[in-house]
């Protein structure tokens, strides 16, 4: 469907004929005319689809038409990260640009005067505010922001933001809003939590679900089974063969992504990191400069698995697997953006094996295997049930072998032998009793002991007491 099809008003379509746009993507197709209806919308799809054009042009073009109050603010964009708002921001800035609507981005890292500008913004009711939950309640505590009269109201990656700890914030900024209102929640999957906050806030939405949490078929995915050593090597070969151009590589933790960084800018590549340990001002920097080629290849943690919006990366490489299956498709998702082909390969050492075959049992196909050298053994069938690979581990197959009462017996004796080990080591003189045997040591009888004992069951003592020094008196009972 192309996008002069909709309704929209002429200086949304001027825009978008300036950019460009004019085959919708699926979402974009059945989103946009239940957001020009007015209707509360629950939309799913995989990262890469166009959502912020879906609910972004409706709301423009109704805007457009008009009556909607000029000093208040009409629409309000939720997004879990700083980045994301300002993507947000930036795609609003041309798909307005034919428009006077006014748009203001609030979000935290910012430095005083940015945030009187905020200040100032929220005062005076700007059209459309994209913020983050956090900061958008800050403003909204001291007292000078009026939410009363808000029209629109978006949470782009809904899921994220509740796997960021904001449901409670989202929750607060709800009950400032009107009740007569449009809702449009989007998100990259569907988890009850979500189902639970879209019952909550959504009146009678409609639900588009698109292709949930599928890589795009645009993708060309493949997999490395290496050694953890090999990884690094075989990863410089792949950037000399290829001229590495537009590449992100994901590392599973931020000393990795630092110590990856410096290796590979050490063997010549235009090298740029991104994790949560950088001020915000150098992420900025480091963004900008992989967006405009100073920077061949990014490598980054999972900050950048969503909420950057670059269309022409041609490589991600997963350096460690991902821990589950959804973000593996958030990341690889990075590219085959705006109907691009891409390419995504993921490298399995020992110990990634079974989560990796958990992400191929939830793609439904076994991914391409690259051919290496001196490469450690496929994944066996063993290995793709993990919990079954587990147990065997435990006793003897039993999972269940370390509960109390099961094989008590032979751990009694694992012990006993293990004492009758020691105590040889410190007297050999026992050695000659086990004669090399691991058998239970005998316990020796203290003579006295024994005596009293007899005495006491009317036996004589004459025998035992033979060597044992002088007799001694019968103990008092007590």
């Amino acid at each position: 469907m192309r996008f002069d099809e909709f309704d929209f008003n002429y200086d949304v379509l001027d825009a978008l004929d300036a950019m460009h746009f004019e085959e919708c993507t699926p979402i974009q197709e059945k989103a946009i005319p239940a957001a020009l209806e007015g209707r509360d919308l629950i939309a799913v799809a995989q990262t890469g689809t166009g959502k912020t054009a879906a609910y972004i042009l409706p709301v423009l073009s109704r805007l457009a038409d008009g009556g909607f109050p000029d000093d208040a603010i009409n629409c309000i964009v939720m997004a879990p990260t700083r980045e994301l708002a300002m993507q947000i921001d930036n795609q609003l800035e041309g798909f307005g640009y034919f428009m006077s609507v006014s748009s203001l981005p609030i979000y935290g890292g910012t430095d005083g005067a940015t945030f009187a500008r905020q200040q100032r913004g929220l005062k005076l009711g700007a059209d459309i505010v994209i913020a983050t939950p956090g900061r958008l309640l800050a403003h909204l505590q001291m007292g000078y922001v009026d939410l009363s009269r808000v029209s629109f109201f978006i949470l782009d990656e809904a899921d994220r933001m509740l796997d960021m700890g904001f449901y409670d914030d989202i929750m607060q900024i709800v009950k400032n809003l009107p009740e007569e209102r449009q809702t449009l929640m989007f998100s990259a999957t569907m988890p009850p939590k979500i189902q639970q906050l879209a019952k909550t806030i959504l009146h009678s939405p409609e639900e588009i679900k698109i292709a949930v949490s599928k890589p795009a078929d645009k993708i060309h995915q493949r997999v490395a089974i290496c050694y953890e050593p090999q990884k690094l090597k075989l990863l410089k070969k792949i950037f000399t063969d290829t001229e590495a151009k537009r590449v992100i590589v994901f590392a599973s933790s931020k000393l990795k992504v630092k110590d990856l960084s410096r290796e590979l800018r050490k063997a010549g590549f235009k090298i740029g990191e991104m994790h949560s340990d950088l001020e915000q001002a150098r992420r900025d920097e480091v963004m900008h400069d992989f967006k405009s080629g100073k920077i061949d290849i990014l490598v980054a943690t999972d900050i950048v698995a969503r909420g950057i919006d670059i269309d022409d990366i041609t490589m991600v490489v997963n350096y460690d697997v991902p821990h589950d299956a959804e973000d593996y498709v958030h990341r690889i998702g990075r590219t085959a953006r705006a109907d691009a082909d891409g390419e995504a390969l993921t490298f399995v050492s020992d110990r990634d094996r079974r989560r990796w075959a958990g992400i191929e049992k939830f793609l439904g196909k076994k991914i391409e295997r690259l051919e290496l050298e001196d490469a450690p053994a496929d994944i066996s069938p063993a290995e793709e049930n993990p919990r079954k690979s587990r147990n065997t581990k435990r006793n003897g197959g039993s999972r269940h072998s370390r509960k109390p009462g099961r094989n008590a017996g032979n751990r009694n004796e694992r012990r006993r032998d293990e004492k009758s080990r020691e105590k040889t080591a410190d007297n050999p003189e026992n050695a000659s009793e086990n004669n090399g045997e691991n058998k239970p040591r005998q316990k020796k009888s203290n003579p006295r002991r024994r005596n009293y004992r007899n005495r006491r069951n009317g036996k004589g003592n004459q025998d035992s007491n033979k060597g044992t020094g002088p007799q001694t008196g019968t103990p008092e009972k007590n």
